[in-house]
This record gives C-alpha cells, sequence and structure tokens, in this order.
C-alpha cells in the first residue's frame, strides 16, 4: 500500500510533468481515499472506464485522457457532473498524465508503440510547445505499404487507413501517437518514408499525396493503449500495489 500524497509526486516527478505546457492538468485531478492498494488504468476516463474501475475496487484510477481541458464549459452539469459524482461518491482518485505520458523516453505513449510494433528507435522530431514529442526510425527490414499495414493492423488489433505515397519499399519511419496528424510535415522534412498516427484530417491526404510520404491513421484510442498500461505496471512495482489495465475499447 502507498499514500495516494507519494504515488502522486513520485509519478509527476518519473513523467516530469513540470517541464509541460499542456491542455489539462496533469496528476491528481480528483482526490479520493488518502491510501491507494489497487490501481486500475485505461486510456481515457469515460464513464465506462469508470465504473469498470469502481467495480475492480480501484482506489486510484490513472487515465491518459484526463478532464478539464483547455477550453471546455468550466460547470459541473451533465456529463462532467456524472462522471465527478460517480469518482468522489466512491472516495476513487483520478491521476491523468496527458503529453507528459506521450513523450517519456521509456514508458511513453511513442516508446511503447515503437516497441508494440518492433520498430528500432533512432530518435525524436517535430514540436509541441518546445519538445520533441514524434520518435523515427527504422523497420528491421523494409516493407511495401500493404505489408506495412497488415503488420500494423496485426499488433494493434486495428485496420489502420493507409494513404500511399511515392517508396515501393519502406525502410524509413516516424510516429506520434492520437491525434498528430499534423506531424506529417515534420515527417516530411526529416525524409522519411513513412508516418503513423492515429487520427487523420483532411489535409493529411493531401500532404501524403503531394510530399510523396506513406501515412497510416492507426486509430488513436488503438496507439495509445500501451504508455498508460506501462507506467501502471511500472507503478505497481515500484510500490507493491496491484495493477489492472481496463480496455474500454474505442474505434476512433
Amino acid at each position: 500500500m502507498v499514500t495516494l500524497k507519494a504515488l502522486v509526486e513520485y509519478t509527476n516527478s518519473l513523467l516530469a510533468v513540470d517541464n509541460f505546457s499542456d491542455y489539462c492538468p496533469n496528476g491528481l485531478q480528483v482526490e479520493g481515499r488518502p491510501e491507494v492498494q489497487r490501481l486500475v488504468s485505461g486510456v481515457t476516463a469515460s464513464m465506462a472506464l469508470v465504473e469498470a474501475a469502481i467495480s475492480a475496487n480501484a482506489d486510484a484510477l490513472l487515465v491518459h485522457h484526463g478532464y478539464f481541458w483547455k477550453g471546455e464549459d468550466e460547470c459541473v452539469t451533465g456529463m462532467k457532473r456524472q462522471r465527478l459524482q460517480r469518482l468522489l461518491g466512491t472516495d476513487t482518485s483520478l491521476l491523468a498524465y496527458h503529453l507528459p505520458l506521450d513523450a517519456h523516453p521509456e514508458l511513453g505513449n511513442n516508446a511503447q508503440l515503437a516497441s508494440v510494433l518492433g520498430f528500432n528507435r533512432s530518435g525524436c522530431f517535430g514540436h509541441d510547445g518546445g519538445l520533441q514529442l514524434a520518435q523515427y526510425g527504422n523497420l528491421p527490414q523494409p516493407l511495401d505499404a500493404q505489408s506495412l499495414a497488415a503488420h500494423i493492423e496485426a499488433q494493434l488489433g486495428r485496420a489502420p487507413l493507409h494513404i500511399a505515397g511515392q517508396a515501393a519499399k519502406i525502410e524509413s519511419v516516424g510516429w506520434c501517437t492520437g491525434a498528430a496528424q499534423s506531424y506529417i510535415d515534420a515527417a516530411v522534412e526529416q525524409g522519411l518514408d513513412a508516418f503513423i498516427s492515429g487520427e487523420i484530417s483532411e489535409q493529411t491526404v493531401h500532404v501524403a499525396h503531394e510530399c510523396g510520404i506513406h501515412y497510416f491513421a492507426a486509430g488513436h484510442h488503438a496507439t495509445e493503449r500501451y504508455g498508460v498500461a506501462a507506467l501502471g505496471d511500472h507503478l505497481a512495482g515500484h510500490f507493491q500495489i496491484s495493477h489492472q489495465f481496463i480496455d474500454i475499447d474505442n474505434p476512433v
């Protein structure tokens, strides 16, 4: 068992949250009971995940997508009220880490996606508030676009949307999980054969076609399942507490 205070302080330090200017608060978003023995993690603090965590008798819920995003209505009504009421009513804490979890060199979403897909990591590129979040590297062996798409589907359990580039064989690849489709421009500047992210925008298609880079939209949720699970496992091992990752499927 660990105190909630110690858990939050350690995780904040591990992910260097003070180095990030983010779209939401990172760290403890909802305070529950003062001690944590059972930790549940998941991608997004939806009501479905909140209910699953409560059913699992979690003392704390750890997520990538939490609450209180910049630009949203500040009023505690409707869906927001219902979510907070369930957490507060059951004394369940909510910890959320957004950009700090994307960026961590070992436990982060991008590092973990590379591990799942078997990519060789070479470095980082792109900028988000002065930070280089995207990563690049090489495939273990060159693949054509159809074979890379099949590999992504096999590993993530979701068929990616592929926008064709020029390279007959893909060797160099960049990736950035979630809604990082705008990083395709930086991937072009990096001279990569392909770029993988979670989502796609209308203009992404034109960039891929006109700049000759293969683009794979592999799913926001599908690409961001691995960082929070790895972080939960790390915390469980460090503090000798239990951890369960719960995947609430999302096709986006």
